[in-house]
């Protein structure tokens, strides 16, 4: 016969000659019996036990979007061994699902083929770690020893080494000022594209 617990017995035969002989030891092989059932039960009883609480330890599987608190950091850019531009920021959280690096007062420097250089400064930007793309904003300045572009919001493109505001622009330098509506800005031509409201002023000392 089979207990519920998997413990099976397949003969069980006892013969007694006379009631009257050995009734102890067919007492002890039932009691053994019953004690080894008891056992199976106890044995089941606390395994369950043991899996259910293993079980119940491992938690569900979430992957919530990854934030990175990096602090102050320093990172450039180099394409054909060449350094194209270089960034630091006074703190950066990086946003693993949208591989962007969040920046908080940042200054990029751009290099240029003759060796000379433009200075990007904002409050906060966006680096795309893919791309290298970066977007800026808040108090934007972009200078060099000659000029210097005030505007809100300006892009880089790293593929194009293009630079463009959809925002209104300021331009000066010496005896001269500029706004436009638009602007883009090819570092590998050097040239500049105004778009929109132009409007030129120029201070008396202006000379071509």
């Amino acid at each position: 016969m089979a207990t519920p617990y998997g413990i099976c017995i397949r003969s069980l035969r006892l013969t007694m000659q006379a009631p009257y002989k050995k009734p102890k030891k067919i007492k002890i092989v039932l009691l053994v019996i019953l004690l080894i059932a008891l056992g199976g039960v106890i044995v089941i009883y606390i395994n369950s036990q043991q899996e259910s609480k293993v079980a119940e330890s491992i938690p569900q599987s979430v992957e919530p979007d990854t934030t990175l608190s990096i602090g102050k950091i320093q990172q450039t850019a180099t394409r054909k061994g060449k350094k194209e531009w270089s960034l630091e920021a006074v703190s950066a959280r990086y946003v693993d699902k949208a591989s962007q690096m969040i920046l908080q007062d940042l200054l990029v420097t751009f290099y240029l083929s003759d060796k000379s250089e433009i200075t990007l400064t904002a409050d906060e930007g966006i680096l795309n770690t893919d791309s290298n793309d970066i977007e800026v904003s808040g108090n934007v300045v972009l200078e060099n020893k000659d000029y210097k572009l005030l505007t809100e919001r300006l892009n880089y493109v790293h593929d194009k080494r293009l630079l463009y505001s959809k925002t209104p622009a300021t331009i000066s330098g010496t005896s001269v000022r500029v706004t436009a509506d638009t602007l883009s800005y090819d570092l590998n031509t050097r040239q500049l594209t105004l778009e929109g409201s132009v409007e030129t002023t120029l201070d008396d000392n202006f000379a071509l």
